[in-house]
């Protein structure tokens, strides 16, 4: 009796609150942290190498203050003057026109898919996009090809280029436009129609600018990625050494055309203009990417 009154009488021991960690459980925590490293590792080294090769190949170029403005023309294959101004304005031209073209069907089918999931056109919009998704750009570049060139009977150009790229472009716009549009709230959508606004001037005025700032994200992504197709380039228009500012008729240079029409250069000098072209076209990517960047955080709703 006086033993149990005894230990009644002591504190009671606090709980073990975390219980020791089993060896097994230590060892599948440590190869999973391996494996982890060595994936990262894999994708990051094949990356770090081809930036460092791209850079120190292409950096003597681009620090040419005349790379950036002249030409090719009349310049010797061996001849290390010149620049790829022309291949510059062209592919930039090219996703303009292409953008002016893809950005406003894309966002109004995005809008369509969303805030109409009922009509008649939702679904083989859908579909049509998801197949737009994963046409290859030769693929878009030779259907282009037989309505512009064999069916239209025109001449190749550079506006056929932008029509291809239209086709890549296009997915794109409309999955970031419509994966944008979910994210708005319904209850914004509910208190603008509680006022009595009607659908499409909510969508107006109140979907579309929540949304705006990751819709233009989406776009500068769908530019920045058309950019350096080759396809369309090759098969929809020839290469010049010099400025053409004709969309309808000519060649017309770009940096991916330009690279492929100078791997048959033997001279150093192609070597040089290769990856100086491979470098700037990653400089205008990358600026197209912050550009994007500032654009969502600049149009981003203001919570306070």
């Amino acid at each position: 009796m006086s033993s149990t009154t005894t230990d009644l009488a002591k504190p009671a021991k606090p709980a073990e609150t975390f219980l020791p960690i089993s060896g097994a459980r230590k060892f599948k925590n440590r190869a999973a942290a391996v494996v982890f490293t060595v994936c990262f590792l894999l994708a990051v080294i094949p990356l770090v190498a081809l930036l460092y090769k791209v850079i120190s190949a292409g950096l003597p170029a681009v620090l040419n203050p005349t790379w950036w403005t002249n030409s090719l023309f009349l310049v010797a294959p061996s001849s290390m003057a010149g620049g790829v101004g022309h291949a510059i304005y062209g592919s930039l031209v090219q996703a303009l026109i292409a953008a002016i073209i893809s950005i406003p069907l894309g966002v109004a089918a995005g809008i369509m898919l969303v805030e109409y999931p009922d009509s008649k056109l939702a679904r083989p919009t859908t579909f049509m996009v998801d197949v737009l998704a994963g046409v290859p750009s030769v693929v878009a570049a030779i259907f282009i090809f037989g309505v512009w060139v064999t069916f239209l009977q025109l001449s190749l150009s550079a506006f056929a280029v932008s029509l291809a790229l239209v086709l890549l472009m296009l997915p794109l716009i409309v999955r970031s436009t419509e994966e944008m549009l979910k994210l708005v709230p319904d209850e914004l959508r509910e208190a603008s129609y509680a006022l009595g606004v009607p659908k499409w001037k909510t969508i107006v005025s109140v979907v579309v600018p929540t949304a705006l700032s990751g819709m233009i994200s989406g776009m500068f992504l769908a530019i920045a990625r058309v950019m350096g197709e080759t396809a369309p380039v090759l098969i929809l228009v020839g290469y010049t050494a010099s400025y053409n500012y004709d969309l309808f008729e000519g060649n017309m240079a770009s940096l991916p055309l330009l690279i492929y029409n100078q791997l048959s250069n033997p001279n150093e000098a192609g070597q040089y203009r290769i990856w100086g072209a491979a470098l700037t076209l990653i400089i205008i990517i990358a600026l197209a990417n912050v550009l994007a960047t500032f654009a969502a955080k600049a149009l981003a709703p203001k919570t306070k």
